[in-house]
């Protein structure tokens, strides 16, 4: 198949979002690019409710990572298109929710845009520039990657990272 300027543009959305979100999980997991690193991170999550915060850490910069790294290669789209938007959908949740839309006011913004955009890969496919595409992955495992199948993991990553915001303790209560 003959890559078209669509499946650039794909190519450009999948690299230019998901290799900056893999950063935001080397800081968490690593202490990489000026980030806290687990103990740090955890520390943080901690004071937001998350227990100790070392599982939400792990899940967090997991999410980010490989989300971030799976988008950008296109590779299972899907799966991490629902990381990237279950790790945002609880971002925009504990951060930014109570700060009303504008990130200019710490608002939730960009995390809803983060999740639009692993929504629309999901459902579009990552194009002919992917791994997906060279190694035909929904061919090999028998399932088509089509935009129901992102449309639904995309669902289950949002009703995960709500699952995993409505479960933390209050900090305060």
């Amino acid at each position: 198949m003959d890559p078209t300027t669509a499946d650039l543009g794909l190519l450009l959305l999948r690299v230019g979002v998901g290799v900056p979100l893999s950063l935001h999980g080397f800081q968490k997991l690593f202490g990489w690019f000026g980030g806290g690193g687990i103990r740090g991170t955890s520390a943080w999550f901690a004071s937001l409710g998350f227990g100790d915060g070392r599982t939400a850490t792990l899940l967090a910069g997991a999410g980010e990572l490989l989300g971030g790294l799976g988008l950008a290669a296109g590779l299972l789209t899907p799966l991490p298109a629902a990381a990237v938007a279950g790790t945002m959908t609880t971002a925009a949740l504990v951060n930014n929710a109570t700060s009303g839309f504008w990130s200019v006011h710490k608002g939730w913004e960009l995390n809803g845009y983060l999740i639009v955009v692993a929504l629309a890969v999901a459902v579009a496919g990552p194009g002919a520039l992917s791994l997906d595409a060279a190694v035909d992955v929904p061919a090999r495992l028998g399932v088509p990657l089509d935009g129901t199948v992102g449309a639904a993991a995309v669902a289950v990553g949002i009703a995960g990272g709500w699952l995993r915001w409505a479960t933390r303790t209050r900090p305060d209560g």
